[in-house]
Parts: structure tokens; C-alpha cells; sequence
């Protein structure tokens, strides 16, 4: 059971939220306004937050930068805008996740469980088994279906980065940033060639990948479950 936070001025939202969330054994607050989710998020410490952008006193963008400052608490951004400006912006500021509405109550907890799984840095210096393809980073050796893959120094970066988040999205720049350098942050197509590489070493069908899954316009997540 974790402790979680729902900050959203729609009532229909929260109440549906509030009993999915609690038949699945978590305990939910409220917040309908920003200023006031703000005041429970340092009340109450909640272990995830789930935001929506629309708040009628401030941008829900600008409440991720807040908490950001304040915590690494799991956020999943709940909105009705779609764009992918939105949606980088939101996960550029910190956010962990990125949900439009509507949305799917098993696609919702799905994101619930895996913002709330521990993984502190064990993807990037422990063992990470997602079917066929293990991943020890402790002795850097990636395998799959039992035998070593070998990987280029970029790959194996790039692989590890995504590993140390795993089922979060990452932005583009954030990768690029990370594996390349600040210099790289705009070079999308490097990021391209190397993912598309690592498909074809890890994914049993590179054409449909299960294991690197393209978030379109925003960047990519490392699939567990």
C-alpha cells in the first residue's frame, strides 16, 4: 500500500481515482488546486503524486518544478493535452510518467506500479532479467537467451541509462544529455541509430519491439513487465 497524492479540480476524476486507486490497496489524498496540493504534498509526504496541467490557480507545469525541488517522490502527469511539447516540457521538468486522458484504469495502474517499484540505482549497477535478455551491470555482460551479446561501448551505455529507470519514460535530451553530453542534446538521429541497433541485438522482432518501446515524439522507456 503506498500513500498517494491526487491533485486534479475535476470531482468525477478524483472520486474514480480514489476508489480504483484504493481497491488496489492504496490510500489517497486530495488536492483540487495547486496551492493546496502543494500544502498536502508537504503535509502529508505521499509516496507518488498523480497530477493533472489544467489547475485553475497555476500551471501544472510549473508544480512539478516545485515538488522537483523539494523531492524525488514518483509524479505521473494525468492531462487532457496530448502534444508532445507538453509532454517533453512535463518530463524535462521531472515528471516520471506522462498519461492523456481518457485513459485506461489497467494502463493506469500499470504506470502506478512501476513509479512506485524501488530501483534507486539497481538497473545500473545490479542484475535486471527482462525475459530473454539479462542485464548485470556489476560485471557489465548483457546476454540473451543465455549467451553474451557484445554491445559497443555507446550501446552499452545507452542500455544501462535506460536500465537505471526502468518502465519510466525518457525524454530525448535527457538521454542524449546523459550518454553523448550537453553538446549531442539536440542530435536525435545518433539516438535513433543506437536504439534501432540495440533492437537488433536484444529484441526477438526488432520490427515490433517489446523490450525498448518508442514513446513518439518524446523519447523512449525500457520495458519490464
Amino acid at each position: 500500500m503506498a500513500k498517494i497524492l491526487v491533485i486534479d479540480d475535476e470531482p468525477q476524476i478524483r472520486k474514480f481515482l480514489r476508489i480504483s486507486l484504493g481497491a488496489n490497496g492504496h490510500e489517497v489524498f486530495e488536492a483540487e488546486t495547486a496551492m493546496q496540493g502543494i500544502e498536502r504534498f508537504r503535509t502529508l509526504r505521499p509516496e507518488l503524486v498523480i497530477l493533472d496541467l489544467g489547475l485553475p490557480d497555476m500551471d501544472g507545469q510549473e508544480i512539478i518544478s516545485v515538488l522537483r525541488e523539494e523531492s524525488r517522490v514518483p509524479i505521473i502527469v494525468l492531462s487532457v493535452r496530448a502534444s508532445e511539447v507538453d509532454k517533453v516540457e512535463a518530463l524535462d521538468r521531472g515528471a516520471d510518467d506522462y498519461i492523456v486522458k481518457p485513459f485506461g484504469i489497467g494502463e493506469l495502474m500499470a504506470r502506478v506500479r512501476a513509479a512506485l517499484r524501488p530501483t534507486g540505482n539497481e538497473g545500473s549497477t545490479g542484475v535486471l532479467q527482462v525475459g530473454s535478455v539479462g542485464m548485470d551491470f556489476a560485471r557489465r555482460i548483457v546476454t540473451r537467451n543465455g549467451r553474451e551479446v557484445h554491445l559497443s561501448k555507446r550501446e552499452y551505455d545507452l542500455l544501462r541509462f535506460l536500465a537505471a529507470q526502468p518502465d519510466h519514460v525518457l525524454t530525448h535530451r535527457q538521454i542524449l544529455k546523459a550518454v553523448w553530453g550537453a553538446a549531442h542534446a539536440e542530435d536525435t538521429a545518433y539516438l535513433r541509430v543506437y536504439i534501432n541497433q540495440l533492437r537488433q541485438k536484444l529484441e526477438d522482432n526488432p520490427s515490433s519491439p517489446a523490450l525498448l518501446i518508442t514513446e513518439t515524439g518524446v523519447g523512449y522507456r525500457l520495458r519490464t513487465s
